[in-house]
């Protein structure tokens, strides 16, 4: 098969992946994003379902329908660069997040791997502004990047048993805001208590593809008094529309 990108290949009988790379880049997502948005602006008959992850845009469709699709997201994949299109209106968070201690109890593995003090390590992290790659694994979970290169990780050899909803763990320059308590491979360097998802909330996935996000660091006791003002289960993070 060709190593051209970006590429349309068969998933089954009734669905169709654009892949924009082989590997996790940055213009690549960028480009997933902004490719899905626009499918999703003008969708070509007999599409059913749309998904964007790291590299690539799943395209579900009616069975009969194979053809045709392929036809048209042929035509929008040669229609631009959609690495170099503007990314649609998306959201700047801020969520706090409590580093070390309890809150991260891989920091100082983490930091120690990537050549820093624990404290520069948190300055790092707190200040890295990155974007949603791909929302996974639950409910709203998203994988958020791409960090700089003294954060490429590797996975632990073995499992955390268990990390609380709201852990914030970091691998392969990417970090994953937990949405639901589970195994990790990953290493905890933090907490929020940000709920990725919520029914009773009018936008039940907090964030989406293409969301910008910072963790700044706030105090453990500082973490729960804002999530204690706060009824929609966000964790004190507030937010802002960029376009």
């Amino acid at each position: 098969m060709s190593e051209t990108f970006p590429r349309i290949e068969p998933l089954g009988e009734a669905a169709l992946l654009v892949r924009f790379a082989p590997r996790l880049d940055d213009a690549a997502n960028r480009a997933c994003v902004a490719f899905r948005a626009g499918l999703q602006a003008a969708l070509p008959e007999g599409v059913t379902e749309t998904a964007s992850s790291l590299g690539s845009v799943l395209v579900r469709h009616d069975p009969g329908a194979a053809d045709a699709v392929k036809s048209a997201l042929d035509d929008l994949l040669a229609a631009r660069d959609w690495s170099a299109v503007d990314p649609p209106e998306r959201r700047l968070w801020q969520i706090p997040c409590s580093y070390g201690g309890d809150d991260g109890p891989q920091l100082a593995e983490a930091a120690a791997m990537a050549g820093l003090s624990v404290d520069a390590a948190i300055a790092a992290l707190s200040s890295a502004r990155v974007r949603v790659l791909a929302l996974g694994f639950a409910p709203g979970m998203p994988y958020l990047g791409i960090l700089p290169e003294a954060w490429d990780l590797p996975r632990q050899t073995g499992l955390t048993p268990k990390v609380p909803e709201g852990a914030l763990v970091v691998a392969v320059r990417q970090f994953v805001l937990f949405g639901t308590e589970a195994p990790t491979g990953w290493r905890q360097v933090g907490r929020t208590l940000f709920g990725c998802f919520e029914p009773s909330r009018t936008r039940p996935i907090a964030l989406s593809p293409g969301d910008e996000v910072t963790f700044p660091s706030v105090s453990p006791g500082e973490l729960r008094d804002r999530a204690a003002e706060d009824s929609d289960r966000l964790g004190g993070a507030t937010w802002e529309v960029l376009r």
